[in-house]
């Protein structure tokens, strides 16, 4: 059996494939930094909020922990509609992607936080800095720079499964090469473009943490 590669219609449709990546890269650095802002606050109330917060982020943390981000994304994007709250393609692929990340990455600077000694937030608070202070200066900084490599890894994932949202019609590049492909039916092609593509963002976003870790937590020599 012989099969003739057909590269041409797929190169032909490249606006497209451009355009669903670049929303894959808008829609993965926007549920990055969303996320990690849900994950810090999360964490927060976890290691040093009242009772009763904390048990809330236990209850989301675990659900999302433990249930699939399919299932996440459809609960958003058809069933919100039943109370009223109807997002697009886009805006509710964004949302499941900062709920799930937020989760995942709570536990992760919450192991980053536990791991500070606790003589230095004794210290902290001894100098009379507040809790929130404390927490700030003394114990975020360095508790990031501790998980930073499992947050990195955490956030490229992340951009892979992204390629999950086309099941509600999201404009990602998953989504353009369903498209592409049912249109030209170059199935190997396309998605052979397409995992090229991933590959590329990915080594890319590895990059750009490594730079981000260099620039932000490396101690500089002293030498």
């Amino acid at each position: 059996m012989t099969y003739t590669f057909r590269f041409g219609p797929v190169l032909e449709a490249y606006p497209q494939l451009l355009a669903g990546a670049w929303l894959t890269i808008q829609l993965s650095a926007s549920a990055m930094l969303l996320g990690l802002a849900v994950a810090i606050i999360c964490a927060w109330i976890k290691t040093s909020g009242p009772k009763p917060i904390r048990f809330l982020v236990d209850v989301y943390v675990e659900i999302i922990r433990n249930t699939p981000f399919l299932v996440q994304i459809f609960f958003i994007f058809f069933g919100l509609p039943a109370l009223g709250l109807r997002l697009s393609p886009n805006a509710a692929a964004l949302l499941a992607m900062v709920v799930n990340v937020g989760a995942y990455a709570t536990e992760i600077i919450r192991a980053g936080i536990e791991s500070i000694h606790k003589g230095q937030v004794e210290a902290g608070l001894a100098l009379g800095l507040k809790p929130l202070q404390v927490f700030r200066y003394i114990i975020l900084k360095p508790a990031l720079r501790t998980v930073y490599p499992a947050l990195a890894s955490q956030f490229i994932l992340l951009m892979l499964t992204s390629s999950v949202v086309s099941a509600i019609s999201a404009d990602d590049l998953t989504s353009k090469a369903n498209l592409i492909q049912s249109l030209t039916f170059t199935t190997f092609e396309v998605y052979l473009v397409v995992t090229l593509i991933y590959l590329v963002l990915a080594m890319a976003f590895s990059g750009l943490f490594s730079t981000i870790y260099r620039l932000a937590f490396s101690y500089p020599d002293r030498r």
